[in-house]
């Protein structure tokens, strides 16, 4: 059974996407800590982010860097934050959060509601820095 994150990877699920190469997709967290919170995630479908292989890792986090230099070319921030959790959805994945402060990475904290034109503008924003 496909997880939600491959469905989106498909088209089949929409999403607010970032980028995407041959490997990997990146689109912006529906449950965002922050504005322009970005999931990335690997087009290949594994549970555990410590299970793809080492050139698979290390191309993705080459990846994450992007969109996070994008990230913080578009969004307000000291920096971006990282943070690879997995419990969520059996899919690898990286949380990179546009942060202030490090209290901002706090996952319990409450999530932003945003409108679907937000999430467009930002997306858009985001998507027109990287490179």
């Amino acid at each position: 059974m496909a997880t939600i994150f491959s469905k989106i990877i498909a088209g089949d699920i929409p999403c607010y996407k970032i980028a995407e190469n041959d490997k990997f997709f990146a689109f912006l967290d529906i449950n965002p800590l922050a504005k322009g919170h970005t999931l990335v995630v690997p087009k290949q479908e594994i549970d555990y982010f410590f299970d793809l292989s080492n050139e698979d890792l290390a191309a993705m986090q080459i990846f994450a860097k992007r969109v996070a230099t994008a990230v913080k070319g578009a969004i307000p921030c000291k920096k971006v934050g990282q943070a690879v959790l997995g419990l969520q959805v059996p899919h690898a994945h990286i949380h990179l959060i546009p942060i202030k402060k490090e209290s901002d990475m706090i996952f319990s904290n409450p999530k932003l509601k945003l409108t679907d034109a937000e999430f467009c503008e930002i997306a858009k924003e985001i998507s027109s820095v990287f490179k």
